[in-house]
């Protein structure tokens, strides 16, 4: 199974592919609560260099909220992560698939909460 959702747009900066991805996310729900620069914090931690690569901690309060009720630990795994990184041909942006994450915990009605979720990650990235 695959575990994210996953396109890739060409002829865009990141920048551009961040601006855009954070309105497709917001436009079905979905806040970003974190932000991280990995290319800053290698370059800083480790003097590597590398491609532009970004993750948004996204969150659909709603949706969270459904999920936590059902298993009160599931926080561990969310917020729902959504990549963008530079690659040869342009800007790769990855959501989690949160059906793919919750595989781990037996609970079918928090798997249905993880398939709406999915959808709603998807349309979003389709949207970008």
């Amino acid at each position: 199974m695959a575990y994210t959702i996953t396109r890739t747009l060409d002829g865009i900066t990141l920048e551009e592919a961040d601006k855009r991805t954070r309105a497709a996310l917001s436009a079905k729900g979905f806040g970003v609560l974190t932000e991280i620069d990995v290319q800053a914090t290698m370059k800083k931690k480790l003097d590597a260099d590398m491609a532009g690569y970004r993750i948004l901690g996204a969150c659909n309060p709603d949706m969270a909220y459904e999920a936590i009720k059902m298993e009160p630990r599931v926080g561990a795994m969310l917020p729902c992560n959504v990549i963008l990184r530079e690659v040869d041909d342009g800007i790769e942006i990855s959501a989690i698939d949160p059906v793919a994450s919750m595989q781990a915990i037996a609970n079918a009605e928090l798997h249905a909460v993880a398939g709406q979720v999915r959808d709603m990650l998807a349309e979003a990235l389709e949207a970008i």
